[in-house]
């Protein structure tokens, strides 16, 4: 009756051969005979069901589906939040560098600037030896006076010119009351001696003086008309010295800015960079001396154009540096370049040729800092933009 009773308890226990009846072991021995089946079954492989695992661990498996449940809401939470936003680390700053080049050619004196240095927009940068263009400047100053000189004289000929028309006119005039006179004294001495009353010497005399008279008023004309002439001449001269004092103007306006051009300002306030120039080296013109990297710059983004579907202007932008981790800029979206960066490239892909093969590209986008970083930027570094559209 015991051994029934034991079989019902324990129906997992195997039966082993000889082994004596359940009634006649002792209740320790019978606990030893437990713990050697179950290390019997774990020597064997058998393992207990995880349905059973779960059984005996309520608390555990409810600790690993609450921590299930959660991984799974914060990755829907993620995604929900993560497709409101678009980034990209193909990102760097960008400003519009300027080139430092002389116009003007000569031994550079002195350069007061070193590199990184900051420089603000007319604080000079080089100075080149100004001797030969001063000298230029004195040249053309003394060749202007010459021609204004020379302009002044011919408005005194001028003036002289304009008192000879008035007296040759005088001249006509009194040529002209002569000659008036002359040929009534003619008529009427003509017309004594036809009456008989007069003579013929003074009928003689009195042709002859109005001949004279004649003779002195075409003189008269011919001088007043040439007087007019010569005063063209005149005025045509005056012409060609204005001319040369305009010449001569230019030219001192042009000596007096390649003096100017000696010395070479900032145009921008910003950082010098690639700093070339040095004490005694000559320079030429066009030749690069340094460059000035403006305060103002801005991120180009380099998106792919799968991710441009809701990207407009205006968008607000954080913008994550990688010089200065933990911190967080604002931007706003500029500009979207109006086609992909290959295209403008050196050697843009012909599609129409060979195998094609489609490619996403990249457009980049222009991100405007709200307010002025307030930290050192500068082109090239990598910038990590995450632009809001939704």
């Amino acid at each position: 009756m015991a051994l029934v009773e034991h079989k019902q308890d324990h129906p997992d226990l195997p039966e082993e051969k000889n082994a004596p009846p359940l009634a006649e072991v002792p209740q320790g021995e019978r606990t030893d005979e437990r713990a050697r089946t179950r290390g019997r079954e774990k020597r064997a492989g058998e393992k207990p069901s995880p349905l059973a695992s779960m059984r005996r661990h309520p608390w555990a498996t409810a600790a690993a589906a609450m921590a299930i449940i959660a991984v799974l809401a914060a990755a829907l939470i993620w995604w929900l939040n993560a497709r409101h936003y678009e980034s990209t680390d193909d990102a760097f700053i960008d400003a519009r560098t300027v080139q430092i080049s002389p116009q003007v050619g000569g031994v550079i004196v002195d350069v007061p600037v070193t590199d990184n240095q900051r420089v603000t927009a007319g604080s000079p940068l080089v100075h080149i030896d100004p001797r030969d263009y001063q000298v230029a400047v004195a040249q053309t100053q003394a060749q202007l006076e010459q021609a204004q000189a020379v302009v002044a004289n011919v408005d005194a000929q001028v003036a002289a010119q304009i008192a000879n028309i008035d007296q040759a006119k005088t001249n006509v005039t009194q040529s002209n009351a002569a000659l008036v006179f002359s040929r009534e004294e003619q008529a009427r001495y003509a017309q004594l001696l036809a009456n008989g009353a007069g003579t013929q010497q003074r009928s003689q005399q009195a042709n002859s003086d109005l001949t004279q008279r004649q003779a002195a008023f075409a003189a008269a004309q011919a001088a007043e008309v040439s007087a007019e002439k010569q005063l063209g001449v005149l005025q045509a001269q005056r012409q060609s010295a204005l001319a040369q004092v305009d010449v001569a103007r230019a030219q001192l306006s042009q000596a007096q800015l390649n003096l100017s051009r000696t010395t070479i300002n900032a145009s921008v306030d910003g950082r010098v960079v690639r700093l070339t120039a040095a004490k005694g080296a000559f320079a030429q013109p066009g030749q690069a001396l340094m460059a000035v990297v403006p305060r103002v710059v801005w991120i180009t983004a380099n998106f792919k154009e799968t991710q441009l579907t809701d990207m407009h202007v205006g968008q607000p932008v954080d913008i994550a540096v990688d010089a200065y981790p933990g911190q967080t800029f604002k931007g706003h979206v500029d500009s979207i370049q109006a086609g992909s960066g290959v295209v403008f490239s050196l050697l843009p892909p012909e599609n129409a040729t060979g195998n094609y093969v489609k490619v996403v590209q990249r457009v980049p986008v222009k991100i405007a800092f709200d307010n002025p970083p307030g930290v050192y930027l500068g082109p090239g570094m990598s910038i990590v933009p995450t632009v809001k559209v939704r």
